[in-house]
């Protein structure tokens, strides 16, 4: 029962993010957008499945098994550029080949806590996400990382976005820990505010890595009660 039920994951989950992929592709040939706006539809798409993985799986393994699978494929799909809506203007920028390891580590460490589980991918899904889409549309205020140009306004972008949605994973998301909304705020503020500047400093996609990384390591340690 335990092989049928995490297979069926799999077909499911497998099915979802293929189905992401192909609606931001139609999107980019039907209306005509950029790759980077279909990159982040892609990136925000996927890692809202993080909030079904418990639903969908009965262990980590299987989930961790199919975000290697996809880093490969996104390797190839990095060098070969075999799908236009995910391809990236900076070739140095591997940040698509990185989520899924981020997402896969992130589900490891806290398989057994949902709501830390998600909470530790949201500032990546929901914040770096939007980040270069607030920016791009509002930023006025730039500043630059060797030679990476940002904008005051993404970066806002990203805290806004990226402590609603921590919030809202410490808080709804079913399990243990059992956080209050009041008690899942802290946290959260704390979380958003160092990924943010994070993300700031971070180039050529390493903050897919660095973000989650952060989120992990302050989630660990906050004794929740």
């Amino acid at each position: 029962m335990l092989l049928n039920n995490n297979f069926l994951g799999v077909i499911v989950g497998t099915t979802y993010i293929f189905s992401i992929i192909g609606v931001a592709e139609l999107l980019r040939r039907w209306r005509g957008y950029s790759s980077g706006f279909t990159r982040k539809v892609i990136h925000i798409g996927v890692g809202m499945m993080t909030w079904a993985l418990v639903f969908l799986f009965t262990s980590p393994w299987p989930f961790i098994g199919m975000c290697l699978v996809f880093a490969v494929l996104l390797y190839l799909d990095y060098k070969f550029e075999l799908v236009p809506a995910m391809a990236s203007s900076d070739k140095s920028n591997k940040g698509t080949i990185y989520f899924p390891l981020a997402a896969a580590v992130g589900v490891f460490v806290f398989w057994s806590q949902p709501p830390l589980m998600v909470a530790s991918l949201m500032p990546l899904t929901w914040g770096d996400g939007l980040a270069p889409v607030v920016g791009k549309a509002y930023g006025r205020r730039a500043y630059f990382v060797a030679s990476h140009m940002r904008t005051v306004e993404g970066s806002m972008g990203f805290f806004v976005f990226g402590l609603l949605f921590t919030w809202l994973a410490l808080t709804l998301m079913p399990g243990l820990p059992d956080i209050t909304p009041a008690g899942a705020f802290l946290p959260a503020l704390v979380i958003t505010t160092c990924t943010t500047l994070i993300e700031a400093v971070s180039i050529k996609g390493i903050d897919n890595l660095t973000i989650t990384a952060v989120a992990i390591l302050i989630l660990n340690f906050w004794p929740f009660v």
